[in-house]
């Protein structure tokens, strides 16, 4: 009952621990700020110790709170039931360890045996034994050891001085998995030179399988320089293409050159199904293979399994396939419980669906234009390749491709690049990813067997991704197309347009303002371009339109400029230029006019104080030398009030110059005000949900768009004597009006301080009536 109990106490411990650590509930008393500032800030450790709540809350912090700020992003991936068991195997490995010594080798030596027997069974591999290992890789190099122990006899004794007599040889495909040769070379302490990469087939056959004729030429080339050939590394589903090589024809000649055979590969899987194609079929001949169960059937931290055929244990023993220690076969636990969980048939349930859904996506795929697949030779293979090709595009666009071909293949990859980014951002249960081929390029890849079960991709998901796809693909032909119309069109408005060539920009392309300022230096010439770009991107950005305009990607440019994203084949790519041109010139001059800002109001005060100064004169001849006199003056206004000629100046920025302000207080409004703030609003109309950059072939929407743009652009430059701006930068038209009021106020202040009864006459005129000549006598009077 002890044993029963604390297993009891295992399994409610962890459901627990995934309870805290993955539901989000971990506000206890002291509130969530405290868990946070204590997971956040490291201290000392605690002198009475905490429990296991207080631990578990810590541990969920640590995992989730950098996540805060991406709510849309899964925190962890999906653990179902049979992940719980494979944890829970990892929780009972640790107990088990602590039983007695022959209590555990029992217990180990029947999880090892049972999990090896349904292995074999299962993937029809007679006869095999099974190293559990944790990297992926390990199996691999503990079979180079068992390998080298056969072939050198004296290995054991002397060791690698053995090796110098017959230099050991490794095969390995080209497209085989990246960094694999030198792994071995490295953890068996050979030579760089032992290794051999064999190329694949590049006029017959897949460009992904390996090339067995000339294989066999390098291997009696290097049976003739004396070396040994060891062992072969074959493929069933090379990493990027899911690509098989030919296993049966490999088999004939490892047994023709007594070598060892070993394969690995996600198409391993398809072994379960029971009607497996021949090319997979011949990989359980091989001597070694490596499987990941843990990726196929989607369990949490399970170890990989190589399972190999050997006669001599002893040897197995020496190259460490095989331990001694009770405590290494515990790796076997989370396997041996995941698997007895599943049984047989859900464990074939579960990679017949990965392999479905690849055939299903496989048939939606074929009916796409413009999207090309790249392992129609393989039906039965469960990876899918796919990438969106150039040569549909250009009959299905109207736009021009001549003189394209230059970086087509750059800015194609760059197209598939983005095509895969929206594609993982829109479906992420579809599981897709980019990859980079030599020969293909850049491409998508739906591979099921490694993302399905964790995922829980389903059918519809493969459904919602061709449906992204037909959405996404039509614009990218159209942008495609209208590249060089774009190139063409920058080129026509030189040199205040300059195109920036991006090959890696997935978008219509880059442009480029250039201020035609004269006589500036390199330096302040540098920092104005910078300048007029960033508000010209600003101001693209702020339009109503479909199209995104960007300082591009992070990698790639060395020069900041705008990039212009992708468009849809109704866009009027002249229009569109037209319009950076002509915002670009806009700020150009409206900085030139800010520039010149500081010398015209300087120039305007000096004008306004000379003017001020002959009022002041002239007022005093009008009024003569008494009426300047204290109390002389104050009787003769009293008797005979005089009436001041004196009037107002207004300071007009746009035009530079002083106006009086006679007409604005006999109209009770300033001249031209009005006209200049009805002209936008008027202009600017515009219909609901109605987009820039639109042909007016495209429906009545795009005629009022695009002919609402060119309103807009146009009527302020015909109704204003200042520098044309366009309509959102109209409002501080009416500041700078104000701000020349403010300037002849304070300009006017001295001589109102020096004749009191101006100030009168001003705040009369304020009023909302005006009051007649003789009533302001008699109230000056009083």
């Amino acid at each position: 009952m002890m044993v029963d109990s604390t297993f009891a106490l295992v399994g409610k411990n962890l459901s627990e621990a995934m309870r805290i650590l993955g539901d989000g509930q971990r506000e206890t008393e002291a509130g969530p700020e405290r868990w946070r500032f204590r997971a956040c800030i490291p201290g000392p450790l605690q002198g009475e110790g905490q429990d296991v709540a207080t631990v578990l809350h810590l541990v969920h912090n640590l995992l989730h709170d950098e996540d805060e700020d991406k709510p849309s992003q899964p925190r962890m991936q999906n653990v179902g039931e049979q992940g719980h068991m494979a944890l829970l195997g990892h929780s009972l490995a640790a107990y088990i360890s602590v039983l007695d010594r022959e209590r555990l080798r029992k217990l180990t030596t029947r999880i090892l045996s049972d999990t090896t027997l349904w292995l074999c069974r299962l993937f029809s591999y007679e006869n095999g034994s099974a190293y559990f290992h944790e990297d992926d890789r390990d199996g691999l190099v503990k079979v180079c050891r068992l390998v080298i122990n056969a072939r050198y006899e004296e290995y054991s004794s002397e060791g690698y001085a053995v090796l110098c007599s017959k230099q050991p040889v490794i095969y390995q495909s080209a497209s085989g998995r990246p960094g694999l040769g030198q792994h071995l070379c490295s953890q068996l302490g050979l030579p760089l030179s032992s290794l051999c990469t064999v190329p694949c087939n590049t006029i017959f056959g897949s460009q992904h399988q390996m090339d067995v004729a000339l294989l066999d030429k390098l291997i009696k080339e290097d049976v003739e320089a004396g070396k040994l050939p060891l062992l072969l590394i074959a493929n069933a589903g090379t990493p990027g293409a899911g690509h098989t090589d030919k296993l049966s024809r490999l088999r004939d000649l490892c047994d023709q050159h007594s070598m060892w055979l070993h394969v690995e590969g996600v198409n391993l899987a398809t072994l379960a199904l029971g009607q497996a194609s021949s090319a997979i079929m011949a990989a359980t001949r091989s001597d070694s293979m490596t499987l990941t169960p843990g990726q196929w059937l989607g369990l949490p931290a399970v170890t990989a399994v190589t399972l190999y055929r050997h006669e001599d244990p002893a040897m197995s023993l020496a190259a460490g396939l095989t331990s001694s220690q009770p405590v290494a076969r515990l790796r076997a636990l989370p396997l041996w419980l995941s698997l007895q969980h599943l049984g047989h048939d859900g464990i074939v349930h579960k990679i017949r669906h990965a392999t479905a859904l690849s055939q299903h996506l496989l048939q939606r795929l074929k009916a796409l234009t413009s999207i090309k697949t790249s392992v129609e030779d393989e039906l039965s293979s469960p990876v899918v390749l796919f990438k969106f090709s150039q040569d549909m595009s250009a009959a299905s666009s109207g736009g021009s491709v001549e003189g394209f071909c230059a970086g087509e293949k750059e800015v194609l990859d760059a197209f598939n690049r983005w095509l895969g980014e929206q594609l993982v951002q829109w479906v992420p249960s579809s599981g897709v990813d980019v990859v980079e081929l030599e020969d293909e390029g850049t491409c998508v890849r739906f591979s099921p067997l490694l993302t399905a079960a964790v995922l829980g991709t389903q059918q519809e998901n493969t459904e919602e991704l061709v449906e992204k796809l037909s959405e996404l693909v039509p614009s990218m032909c159209s942008t495609m197309s209208l590249r060089q119309d774009f190139r063409e069109e920058v080129h026509r408005h030189s040199p205040s347009l300059t195109y920036r060539e991006q090959l890696s920009w997935p978008g219509l392309g880059a442009v480029w303002y250039e201020p035609q300022a004269e006589g500036m230096d390199e330096s302040r010439r540098e920092e104005e371009l910078q300048k007029i770009n960033s508000e010209l991107l600003n101001k693209l950005q702020e339009l109503d339109s479909d199209i995104i305009f960007s300082t591009g990607p992070e990698f790639g440019t060395e020069e900041e400029c705008i990039f212009v994203g992708m468009v849809t084949e109704d866009v009027d790519v002249s229009e569109l230029v037209d319009t950076v041109a002509a915002l670009g010139r806009d700020i150009e001059e409206s900085g030139r006019l800010l520039e010149n800002m500081t010398e015209v109001v300087r120039k305007g005060i000096l004008e306004a104080e000379l003017q001020l100064q002959k009022a002041n004169e002239e007022k005093l001849m009008e009024e003569g030398a008494l009426r300047q006199l204290p109390l002389v003056g104050s009787v003769l206004n009293w008797f005979s009030p005089s009436k001041s000629s004196i009037k107002g100046r207004t300071f007009n920025l746009a035009a530079g110059s002083l106006d009086s302000t006679e007409g604005t207080y006999s109209s009770k409004a300033q001249a031209g005000r009005q006209s200049q703030q009805e002209t936008p609003t008027s202009s600017s109309k515009k219909h609901p949900g109605q987009r820039l950059f639109r042909r007016s072939g495209g429906g009545s929407d795009s005629f009022s768009e695009t002919s609402s743009i060119g309103q807009a652009e146009e009527t302020p430059r015909e109704g204003s004597s200042s520098p044309s701006v366009p309509p959102p930068s109209s409002p501080p038209e009416e500041d700078s009006h104000s701000a020349a009021d403010a300037v002849a106020e304070e300009t006017q202040e001295p001589a109102v301080e020096e004749h009191p009864h101006m100030e009168v006459e001003e705040e009369e005129e304020e009023e909302e009536e005006r009051q007649p000549e003789g009533q302001e006598a008699e109230q000056s009077g009083r």
